[in-house]
């Protein structure tokens, strides 16, 4: 179950990562947020970042092996990596429709699907 949990909160705590680093992308489409400069949109960017540490980093302590987790170190970063892959796949295509989804997008995606399988090929 430590597993799950971790993956959960490796979920959620990329929803926010995404958000942190790629929504503010977004903010021309708002008047009031269009007109905010560069220093204002990092203080954004770090406080939503803060809830991405608050899952992150017990996400980590809960799935490492020495924390009674079932993921070696490597493990939990490939893990973390796909589902950041993922979510940001999800992002974008739901926020930035004029991005285009292409086969060496799949291409590469699909690279790093087998990058987790091998890593945890015994």
């Amino acid at each position: 179950m430590k597993g799950f949990g971790a993956i959960a909160l490796l979920v959620a705590s990329n929803i926010f990562m995404t958000l942190a680093w790629y929504g503010h992308l977004k903010f021309s489409e708002n008047k009031k947020l269009a007109s905010l400069g560069l220093f204002a949109v990092i203080l954004i960017s770090w406080g939503i970042a803060f809830f991405e540490y608050c899952l992150q980093v017990p996400a980590n302590r809960m799935g490492y092996k020495e924390h009674g987790g079932p993921f070696s170190l490597l493990e939990l970063k490939v893990i973390q990596e796909v589902i950041t892959l993922l979510v940001f796949l999800i992002f974008s295509l739901l926020f930035f429709k004029n991005e285009s989804f292409k086969w060496n997008h799949l291409a590469g995606m699909i690279c790093l699907v087998m990058a987790v399988y091998f890593i945890f090929k015994k």
